[in-house]
């Protein structure tokens, strides 16, 4: 079951307020704890708020901070996108999306409002938001303005915007749809939408889309003569009172607003008296222009009534103001409660509420993007404080990961080598390595040494190990690092920025070693792609596997994908897919995926395939109709060392993604190996893996 959904619209005043509302109130029936989040609003001047998200926290009295309901403001998220900061905006929308959702039973979530923006700007944005936060989306679409061919063609092209992303639609809402459309909106659209989607058709209601007088008087400015108790009046209409008297009430229709210059006293007196007969339309209130007031009679005249229509000056002209007022767009507003009540009684009688609510319970997240991946690795590594140790204090690189992991409070650690020598980096580096969670350790001087040369000599003397050889090995840092994981003073190590693969390895394999029913230690790459992350394995350590070993590797990678939250659909990679190809490595692979079959047959595992067919939808449709992998495949297993390590850096170098790892599996502790070409990001991400998986076991 989710526990938030996304409100998103394709352009401005669509009237997802409208939805937010319904929503909101249909939640709050089922769940005690709701929250509301906007990740980017339109409020940039200081004290200004964002007007969606005051009147859904003042009307339903959600206990949310107004601070709390969002991370930017627009012109903070296109300052941040023109420095190609995009990365930084989306991790800090999720980090503060996460605070909401973990506080609350269920989460609303609303789009940007198109206001100010290129449309097509904000549109992607909101689909790559919805994308990284991983939650389905209600998109609503206006039928404002548009024939029932440019409806229906609307919702299919932002419907297919979300698809292509694989950003999941649960429902669409068409929205302000002239009544003698909907009947013809609902056919055609129902006979194109996907199976299963659900559609709602709001035909257009002119009490919720028509301004009150407040807002008239907030858009247009101008000076508040008389009627402030009045200003919740609906405007339905307005005229420009610019005849003579007889022919003006000829043009009074329902909640009008009269626009006349401020020197006709004969109008206002006549627009007034309108409003107290009965033979004529209510009148909502009068816009006084050209910067003038009426004169001082006929302000007496209106002081001495008891109840006066919102009279309100403006220091523009008549054609001018009339210009403004039609292009005035009404927003739903607290201090407008029976508005409030009215969207919300839309939404009950047009959107199937128990086919959405049904949606919403059964709804499963496939798939996790590289931003969300790296928010749940560091929240995840906090969740238990572990102790990792880093064999090559000589190197810069190690030293400035360390420093970022110690700032962001989330591992102790503990630095290999000279004291001394390693002060002196972080003071030319310019570091702050705090003390209270870091210890530096020269091994030979340590007080560990003895003791760990004595636990080395017991372990390994059967296979001809003497002490002065323990001796010699312990004061190899790779050595003494693992030992340190051993005696359980360390919960992991992370090395290999400067010793090879195998120097990194052996020791763990010497005195570690695998965990029980485990016959190899193999490898992953969590590969952080645009829009996904996909598990490599073995991309790093065996060279060339045997069925028994590739089916090992892919069991030990799926389990390593799951515990990283990527659900696990294995792909047993070779040069032909399904039964086309034969030969002696196509064998293999099909014996080992077999295998799978046979020790977890919970896996969902197919092979062998082609990496097209095992990444492409359409590709995988046409190779293997009917595999639940093919297409979707979130694990993929290659059938050697050769084949994968060249396809994982190809694919690296290529689309410019993320590769995390080589990260170990099958060991009894944590031990992760390093490139020798590695970033200090790499290290950092190397650390957070190892605590994690130190505290699964």
């Amino acid at each position: 079951m989710t526990k938030t959904v996304f409100i998103a619209s394709a352009e401005p005043y669509s009237g997802k307020s409208l939805v937010a509302l319904g929503l909101v109130n249909m939640l709050l029936s089922k769940a005690q704890k709701v929250g509301y989040f906007k990740p980017i609003i339109n409020a940039d001047a200081a004290g200004q708020r964002d007007v969606h998200i005051n009147t859904v926290l003042q009307y339903f009295n959600l206990p949310i901070a107004y601070e709390d309901t969002f991370a930017y403001t627009g012109t903070e998220v296109l300052r941040l996108i023109e420095t190609d900061r995009q990365g930084e905006m989306l991790d800090t929308v999720i980090r503060r999306y996460k605070q909401v959702e973990d506080a609350h039973d269920f989460t609303v979530v609303e789009g940007t409002d198109f206001v100010g923006h290129g449309t097509a700007f904000e549109f992607d944005l909101n689909v790559s938001i919805a994308k990284n936060l991983g939650v389905p989306v209600v998109l609503v679409i206006s039928g404002e303005g548009k024939t029932t061919a440019q409806l229906v063609g609307a919702v299919l092209t932002a419907l297919r915007g979300y698809e292509a992303r694989e950003v999941p639609v649960l429902t669409v809402v068409a929205n302000k749809v002239q009544p003698d459309q909907v009947a013809d909106v609902q056919e055609l659209l129902r006979a194109q939408l996907p199976a299963g989607l659900i559609l709602s058709v709001i035909p257009e209601d002119k009490t919720l889309l028509n301004p009150t007088m407040k807002e008239i008087h907030e858009n247009l400015g101008g000076k508040l003569l008389f009627g402030e108790d009045q200003l919740g009046s609906q405007v339905d209409n307005f005229v420009t009172g610019a005849m003579n008297v007889p022919n003006f009430l000829n043009y009074l229709k329902e909640n009008v607003v009269i626009v006349t210059p401020g020197d006709r006293g004969d109008m206002i007196i006549c627009a007034i008296q309108a409003n107290l007969s009965a033979s004529y339309p209510k009148v909502a209130g009068i816009v006084l222009t050209a910067g003038w007031e009426p004169e001082e009679p006929i302000l007496r005249l209106l002081r001495g009534l008891q109840s006066v229509l919102p009279i309100i000056a403006v220091p523009t002209g008549t054609f001018e103001t009339s210009a403004r007022l039609s292009v005035i767009k009404s927003r739903i507003s607290a201090d407008n409660p029976k508005k409030v009540q009215l969207a919300i009684r839309t939404f009950e009688r047009y959107v199937d509420v128990p086919a959405l609510d049904q949606k919403l319970a059964s709804y499963q997240a496939e798939g996790i993007t590289p931003h969300m991946f790296q928010y749940r690795l560091l929240q995840w590594a906090k969740r238990q404080r572990r102790h990792i140790v880093l064999p090559e204090g000589n190197d810069d690189r190690i030293l400035r990961a360390a420093a970022q992991l110690l700032q962001q409070d989330i591992v102790d650690l503990t630095i290999l080598g000279n004291p001394a020598d390693i002060a002196a980096s972080a003071k030319r580096l310019g570091l702050n390595l705090p003390l209270g969670h870091l210890r530096v350790i020269d091994p030979e001087f340590s007080e560990y040494y003895n003791d760990y040369v004595q636990t080395f000599y017991e372990l390994r003397k059967s296979k001809g190990v003497n002490l002065d050889m323990a001796r010699d090995l312990l004061r190899d840092v790779s050595y003494f690092g693992s030992m340190m994981v051993h005696k359980g003073h360390a919960d992991g190590m992370v090395s290999g920025a400067v010793h090879t693969t195998q120097h990194t390895i052996r020791p763990a394999l010497q005195f570690i070693k695998t965990k029980p029913g485990i016959s190899l230690v193999s490898s992953v790459f969590f590969m952080c792609l645009p829009d996904r992350v996909a598990v490599f394995g073995d991309c790093a350590v065996n060279p060339n596997p045997t069925a028994e070993q590739l089916a090992e590797i892919a069991i030990s990678s799926a389990e390593s994908a799951q515990n990283f939250g990527v659900e696990p659909r294995i792909a047993m990679l070779s040069y032909s897919s399904g039964t086309s190809g034969e030969g002696a490595e196509v064998e293999k692979v099909r014996r080992a995926t077999e295998l799978v079959r046979e020790k977890r047959p919970d896996l969902k595992v197919d092979g062998p395939i082609q990496y097209d067919a095992a990444v492409d939808p359409i590709v995988g449709r046409q190779k293997l109709p009917g595999s639940e992998v093919a297409g979707q495949a979130s694990v993929l297993i290659f059938p050697d060392l050769n084949t994968g390590n060249n396809t994982y850096k190809a694919v690296q170098r290529e689309t410019g993604a993320l590769a995390i790892g080589p990260v170990l599996q099958g060991l009894n502790k944590p031990v992760n190996d390093l490139s020798r070409g590695c970033t200090v990001d790499d290290v950092f991400n190397t650390v957070v893996i190892t605590a994690i998986q130190s505290q699964t076991g």
